[in-house]
């Protein structure tokens, strides 16, 4: 199959997906969730969460999980790094209650597809702390960088994505926070900024998975670009269909004869 078919395949797939979803809204949950940095880790240890962030995307209601709440529920806010494991385990039960009670819901992310930053990495920090997940089925996990770049195409926005993607759409940035702006923070025991960063993204997340389906998302992608493959899509079909090559070639023959019968 040609690669203009498949790009188009892939783009009316991702948004159907996501017309699917906004659809089903109430049953569609925004995650996000702030760690560690992963980055130089010669101890080998997994990057400890700080704080989780789900929000419905219908009703909009925003569910967190952090550990400076957990640390002020105990009256430990001055020690948190002294019984951090203790906090973060706490944190991570009621993570994984609330995803038990919505079984079945469907969990649109950004990029979290692996042990190093994802739903993985956070099963394996909750085993670790002797605690057992609930896990997320894999069908159930939509990551919205992947359904747009299916969408607009892999160069639909610059690097980082998420933050030019918020720039160019004049999305609200208010205490977003960068992968390297979390990992300083972190460092500095700025748990609550890590939290409120967090807050931001999930809105944030949400706004761009709106703003895609009804259209009005800003990118990089030309109208050129977008709409290019659909001729050559069309082209390739007609190229490896027999059938297609057929008509083609009687309507060559009925055109041929068209034109020796106007020369008599």
């Amino acid at each position: 199959m040609g690669s203009a078919i498949r790009r188009l395949q892939k783009r009316s797939k991702a948004k159907r997906l996501l017309s699917e979803l906004m659809y089903d809204s109430e049953h569609i949950l925004v995650i996000h969730y702030s760690c560690e940095s992963f980055y130089d880790r010669p101890s080998g240890t997994s990057p400890r969460i700080t704080s989780i962030a789900v929000k419905n995307f219908d009703t909009g209601q925003t569910k967190s999980f952090s550990v400076h709440q957990m640390a002020e529920r105990r009256g430990v806010l001055h020690k948190i790094d002294q019984v951090y494991d203790v906090l973060e385990k706490e944190m991570l039960d009621e993570f994984y209650k609330y995803v038990h009670a919505h079984s079945g819901f469907k969990w649109l992310h950004w990029n979290m597809r692996d042990v190093n930053y994802g739903f993985e990495a956070l099963e394996h920090r909750y085993k670790v702390l002797q605690g057992e997940p609930q896990e997320i089925p894999e069908q159930n996990r939509i990551d919205l960088n992947r359904l747009l770049i299916a969408i607009y195409g892999v160069g639909y926005i610059g690097h980082p994505r998420l933050t030019m993607l918020i720039e160019k759409n004049k999305i609200s940035s208010k205490d977003f926070l960068t992968g390297a702006d979390e990992a300083e923070a972190f460092i500095n025991k700025e748990y609550v900024r890590l939290h409120f960063s967090t807050l931001r993204k999930v809105d944030d997340l949400a706004n761009i998975a709106y703003r895609a389906d009804q259209g009005s998302l800003k990118t990089n992608t030309t109208w050129k670009e977008y709409w290019n493959c659909i001729p050559q899509a069309i082209g390739e079909w007609f190229k490896e269909h027999w059938l297609a090559s057929l008509l083609l070639g009687i309507i060559g023959i009925i055109g041929l004869i068209i034109g020796l019968i106007q020369l008599f």
